[in-house]
């Protein structure tokens, strides 16, 4: 059974921009959040779309690899038409990097990347000794914990 939009008015607001709010200032990202964690239908398609912009990433990172390791095999080993080869490899490497440059661009996945690497910074940092936490620099435990 499909669950209803706490607020459908939000929730359209919400699908128009793809469920990102990475991009909008501090004080207008309250609202939002808070129908984020109020209504579950939104979240979860929210977590659908961080999916999709995160295996096309991965995706178009594998394809670039695949290509230059194509492209490799064929500089070793020198077949006929290896120029031909060549040329295809690069360009196959080429449409993967833009693609991941345009994923990268168009998608809030850099930020939400950099979200979870904070969470994973602060969930070490906060089961570290006491001793080892005041070794850091002052700098770097206010990236980490936010205060």
């Amino acid at each position: 059974m499909s669950q209803q939009c706490v607020d459908p008015i939000v929730g359209k607001i919400l699908a128009g921009w793809r469920y990102d709010i990475s991009g909008l200032a501090a004080e207008m990202r309250g609202d939002y959040e808070q129908h984020l964690a109020a209504c579950e239908r939104c979240r979860g398609r929210q977590r659908v779309h961080r999916i999709i912009d995160v295996g096309l990433i991965a995706l178009a990172s594998v394809s670039a690899g695949v290509f230059l390791l194509a492209f490799g095999v064929i500089r070793h080993f020198g077949p006929r038409h290896a120029f031909w080869l060549e040329i295809a490899a690069l360009t196959g490497f080429a449409l993967s990097a833009l693609i991941w440059l345009v994923v990268a661009v168009a998608t809030p996945v850099p930020v939400t990347v950099m979200d979870a690497a904070k969470q994973g910074a602060r969930r070490v940092h906060d089961r570290l000794p006491e001793e080892i936490r005041q070794r850091l620099p002052e700098e770097l435990r206010i990236k980490i914990t936010g205060t």
